[in-house]
């Protein structure tokens, strides 16, 4: 992990940017909601020269649909961020980033998605669905459950396209954004057009959902856990993390819903399984390609497959309030845990814009 009395030095060399002032921001008006394990907040820990630290605390609250699993950093009454993760990662995508938010006086929420963790829907009749609208809600729920207003969202991934449908659609709950990978509100007809072989190649795994081997595949643990790890290693190519990290990640998707929820996102993405009638209102308003109007840094990981040429100019007019655009030279996908230190700067920076 890296030092938090390091920190001042590493964020001036980690982007080339100009950075903000590092002083703590003003506290916000306190959350209504406790955590159902108790006061007082909880952070990453491990043991004195650990390189796999864990949040010492994982808290739940019933949110909407679900009982939510999040950890929780920094003190109680601090500004807030929520930091999402997609698939096939969990939390720890952020083990790293959330003490360095922290320690600038931020209370930084970090919650499992469906499907992941030790977040479980509350009625077993819930449809395990997991179109975009219908999990951009789920972070609309917490955020009322624990009585959140206003929040910096910061993502990437599923992380990316939750936080910036909120933003998009609900623009009030959103102080600022950071988005890896820019706009990733999925327009399902738009998906039907295809794309360059070698960008198909790319999305292999969203093809090998859309059939029963692929399914059958995501049930059984040993091999649920090869082909994540492949993921891992093809999206991450210059990411030198050990079996214990995996390990560490791959305990989440123990969830008993976490094969119908992967499956149900990339099947709904190409237009293969319906969504829920309750949502399609948001849909319709999400098919037309939203703006995002609140102060926004897009991160572009160059070593990303998936990152679209043009350093962001692809989504550029997407985003009409103050804006940034950055590049990581040599990061892969999971860019958060890759590049802790860029991405806590990219918050802070744009939290003060």
């Amino acid at each position: 992990m890296i030092d938090r009395r390091t920190f001042n030095k590493a964020v001036s060399l980690s982007t080339g940017a100009a950075a903000v002032s590092l002083a703590a921001p003003q506290a916000s008006s306190p959350a209504s909601a406790a955590p159902r394990d108790g006061a007082g907040a909880s952070g990453p820990s491990a043991a004195v020269g650990s390189a796999h630290p864990s949040f010492d605390r994982v808290r739940q609250v019933t949110a909407g649909l679900l009982d939510v699993g999040y950890a929780e950093a920094g003190p109680a009454h601090g500004p807030v961020v929520i930091c999402l993760h997609g698939w096939p990662y969990d939390i720890h995508s952020f083990i790293d980033v959330a003490p360095l938010l922290a320690a600038r006086g931020y209370r930084v929420i970090v919650p499992y998605l469906r499907g992941h963790g030790s977040t479980r829907f509350r009625s077993p009749r819930t449809l395990r669905n997991a179109q975009q609208s219908a999990v951009a809600l789920d972070i609309i729920a917490l955020m009322d459950a624990l009585g959140i207003d206003r929040a910096v969202l910061a993502g990437f991934d599923w992380g990316s396209r939750t936080a910036d449908i909120i933003a998009a659609l609900w623009p009030e709950r959103v102080k600022a954004l950071v988005s890896v990978s820019g706009y990733l509100i999925t327009d399902v007809e738009a998906q039907q057009e295809p794309l360059s072989p070698q960008a198909e190649h790319t999305w292999w795994y969203q093809y090998y959902f859309a059939t029963e081997r692929g399914r059958r595949a995501m049930e059984d643990g040993d091999k649920r856990a090869e082909l994540c790890r492949l993921v891992w290693d093809t999206v991450s190519p210059t990411w030198d993390f050990d079996d214990a990290t995996f390990a560490r990640t791959a305990a989440a998707f123990e969830n008993p819903d976490h094969a119908d929820i992967v499956i149900h996102n990339y099947r709904w993405r190409l237009g293969l399984a319906d969504g829920e009638r309750r949502y399609d209102r948001y849909e319709r308003r999400l098919a037309t390609r939203p703006v995002i109007t609140v102060p926004t840094i897009t991160l572009d990981p160059e070593r990303d497959p998936f990152t679209a040429p043009g350093n962001g100019s692809s989504y550029r007019d997407r985003f009409t309030g103050a804006y940034e655009h950055r590049t990581l030279t040599g990061i892969g996908h999971n860019l958060p845990q890759e590049a802790p230190v860029a991405f806590a700067q990219a918050v802070l920076d744009v939290d003060h814009f």
